[in-house]
């Protein structure tokens, strides 16, 4: 079936510096998916943690259900990610390291699947910030140059 993304967190490639991905599944009560079809989900404050070695999706918000009933999902709830064993020792062992923290960087659908793109990242000072916006700016110079010529 392909990917089809639901959610992309630009601001976090702007705001932190991304070391490593991963990604996640998540588990999702059946409203919750429904809202995700529709395209409903806001991830810009998000964070994912590690408690009681296992590791939660926190502050994400899929909007309730427009046709669900008095069973429809908390918007905030905490969701559960789904990953290795293998690869979840491996990022509590990055984490272990001061100023690294977990950010959801994409949502997306993956052969009818949810998946979570997570990256370890250090936050960016300003300077850094700077730099990134010089970047960019200078790559979208360099190929208007390109393409008039």
């Amino acid at each position: 079936m392909g990917i089809k993304i639901i959610s992309d967190n630009r601001k976090a490639r702007f705001n932190y510096e991304i070391l490593e991905t991963l990604e996640a599944g998540v588990a999702l009560t059946g409203t919750e998916v429904k809202s995700l079809r529709a395209g409903k989900l806001s991830m810009g404050e998000s964070y994912a943690t590690v408690m009681r070695d296992e590791l939660f999706w926190l502050r994400a918000n899929i909007p309730v259900y427009s046709h669900g009933n008095q069973f429809n999902h908390d918007p905030l709830r905490i969701r559960k990610l789904l990953v290795h064993k293998k690869e979840l020792n491996r990022f509590i062992g990055l984490l272990q390291e001061k100023g690294l923290t977990l950010i959801p960087l994409k949502a997306y659908w993956k052969d009818g699947r949810v998946k979570l793109e997570l990256g370890v990242g250090r936050g960016k000072k300003l300077y850094d910030k700077r730099q990134t916006i010089r970047d960019r700016d200078w790559n979208r110079d360099k190929a208007r140059i390109l393409k008039g010529e």
